[in-house]
């Protein structure tokens, strides 16, 4: 049996001729060779079990772009128990989650109501075949939250997209879509796109090696919030089955379009296109009726995942009936002359309506009815305050970061990095490797607030910034003032 040679800590030499060739300072590469060593010794064993892993294990885990210069830290964070606003991982360590699931736990990390509805299904047995017997209820809950009138479940955020723009397309008959730059929609080929910048127009192109150019010629990408990108639509309105669109960007939060938002709204519904809300992140979130019912915008059709479902992996689809009757062929009644009459797309999965799903999603969405508006209200100036405490920090400081946030999702609204000094191209790489350093577990500068945050947990937050920036500060990162 091949067993791999596992070296937790980067050779020093290697680590040195690494930094040589980086234009650090002698001082920052003397504090960034001390600090790799400090970080690999509190997570040594979430190294070693990536490492190990790697060569069976085919894994990108949202680390983002591979550098060099951090190669040694590069590994994600292992975690083996959660509750709350907290995570522990397998060396022990405790951290202030702001991951949080990439935007699923709401309610904070294996809440009771959610776990104690889970137990009783498994109890029940888990039946993939038959219909689980609340998934009607379920539907018609996520009818009341959201105001769509019909509702179709999938496994993944992903297949929902790929689903309503299936659906978008049988109604219409058209087959151009339009999608904004700076959204993610998934990882369906034909939404995996770019601008082409290269010949200045429109039409996309592949995102990645893979994705066939034939697979998006049918896309057109245009600016978020541009008015310009509303002219466009118009001129290729007769050509065009659906707008996709991501109401609020988890990349840029502070860019919350509203007008622009509802002059779409206008324009998709006179030139008979239908209007796809992706709701992933901002669905019940924002507001229990999600981004539609905080700009006051109804989409044809709308996608959810994430939060309904518990930390089970769901997609949902929901819309008019004039769309999402192409599920189904229509509502139609017993002991009459009823029948299906819309013709059918195609749409299926083995796994969707997963018992586990539906247990959990109906405990999710019951919860959320039996609140009052203050479960929302109360999180996001929670996140507001966060928030300004943080820019408040960094205007004193003198630091070129300023967040932004769109409820209980937070993240950077500018970085201003200056060209003539290249190493604060690396200060935010090293500002969250100091933070998971400090206990706080996040990806990148961005995260969510859940209700399970207290204000020691934001107060922590605050103290673990001020301190890592301290710290690049000593190890000539971040100038003095």
């Amino acid at each position: 049996m091949f067993v791999q040679k596992i070296t937790l800590h980067p050779n020093l030499n290697n680590l040195k001729n690494l930094l040589a060739t980086s234009g650090f300072t002698q001082q920052q590469k003397n504090y960034l060779q001390d600090f790799i060593l400090r970080y690999n010794e509190r997570t040594k064993t979430s190294k070693h079990i990536s490492q190990s892993s790697r060569p069976f294990l085919a894994d990108d885990k949202n680390l983002g772009e591979f550098n060099l210069l951090f190669k040694e830290m590069y590994y994600p964070i292992v975690a083996n128990r959660s509750s709350g606003s907290k995570i522990w991982d397998v060396d022990g360590n405790e951290y202030v989650d702001v991951m949080m699931g990439l935007g699923i736990n709401l309610f904070g990390h294996n809440p009771p109501f959610i776990k104690e509805a889970l137990i009783a299904q498994l109890d029940q047995g888990i039946q993939i075949g038959p219909q689980s017997e609340i998934v009607g209820e379920v539907a018609e809950l996520i009818s009341q939250l959201t105001g769509m009138e019909r509702v179709c479940f999938s496994n993944t955020g992903t297949e929902a997209v790929m689903t309503a723009i299936r659906i978008a397309r049988a109604v219409t008959g058209r087959n151009k879509i339009v999608i904004f730059s700076g959204s993610y929609h998934g990882h369906f080929d034909g939404t995996l796109v770019n601008k082409n910048n290269a010949e200045n127009n429109q039409y996309a192109i592949p995102l990645a090696p893979g994705i066939l150019q034939n697979f998006v010629n049918d896309v057109l990408v245009l600016d978020y919030g541009n008015p310009k990108s509303l002219e466009i639509i118009k001129a290729y309105h007769q050509e065009l089955a659906a707008v996709l669109v991501v109401p609020v960007q988890t990349a840029r939060p502070a860019l919350q379009p509203k007008e622009f938002l509802q002059e779409l709204r206008k324009l998709t519904q006179a030139s008979n296109i239908a209007l796809i809300f992706d709701e992933m992140v901002t669905g019940f979130r924002i507001h229990p009726g999600g981004a539609q019912a905080y700009f006051g915008v109804q989409a044809d059709i709308a996608t959810y995942g994430k939060i309904v479902g518990g930390g089970i992996p769901i997609g949902v689809i929901a819309g008019n009936s004039k769309y999402m009757n192409v599920i189904d062929g229509g509502v139609w009644n017993y002991g009459d002359d009823s029948y299906p009459q819309t013709k059918k797309t195609f749409f299926a999965g083995t796994f969707c309506k997963h018992p586990l799903a539906m247990a959990a999603a109906k405990a999710v969405l019951k919860y959320l009815q039996s609140q009052d508006p203050s479960l929302h209200q109360k999180l996001n100036e929670r996140t507001i305050q966060f928030v300004m405490a943080l820019n408040n920090y960094f205007v004193i400081e003198r630091l070129p970061l300023r967040m932004a946030n769109f409820g209980s999702l937070f993240g950077s609204a500018s970085v201003e990095l200056a060209e003539e000094n290249s190493t604060l191209s690396v200060v935010m790489s090293l500002l969250k490797y100091h933070l998971i350093h400090k206990g706080v577990h996040l990806l990148g500068v961005s995260g969510y607030l859940s209700t399970a945050h207290t204000d020691e947990d934001i107060n922590y937050i605050l103290q673990a910034v001020k301190d890592s920036v301290e710290e690049l500060r000593y190890g000539g990162f971040i100038p003095f003032y």
